[in-house]
């Protein structure tokens, strides 16, 4: 049985470790759609990610407490995100376009905590 699973794996682990290759301006498919929101949302998590380590490194010139207050404020509004776009997505659920609500909903609230991140410290 063991044998049988290695060689499955073997033989699939290629096909299934590549990413889907998808023109995501010309996405026709609901399956195409999902993997496109989810790289869209891929890469609003990119430039969060960025905006937070710059805004974490000028909240550092002003002490512990304002990184401690960037960083405890980041961890709550991660919960609150996912919790905000499961209950959007739930709406949707056993429907083929649910993996597009969830992605596009995480993606539009990381790029509006991007913004706000960047209009609240660059000014400092």
């Amino acid at each position: 049985m063991i044998r049988k699973i290695l060689i499955l794996i073997a033989f699939c682990g290629p096909a299934l470790a590549e990413e889907p290759q998808v023109d995501c301006d010309n996405a026709m498919t609901q399956t195409d759609m999902n993997i496109c929101s989810y790289q869209d949302y891929q890469a609003a998590d990119a430039v969060l990610n960025e905006t937070y380590a710059w805004a974490m490194d000028r909240a550092k010139t002003y002490g512990d407490t304002a990184a401690d207050a960037l960083r405890s404020a980041q961890r709550a509004w991660i919960p609150y995100r996912d919790a905000a776009c499961d209950a959007e997505a739930v709406l949707y659920e056993g429907g083929s376009i649910q993996p597009l609500i969830m992605n596009s909903c995480l993606a539009n609230l990381t790029r509006q905590r991007t913004d706000e991140m960047r209009s609240a410290y660059q000014t400092y």
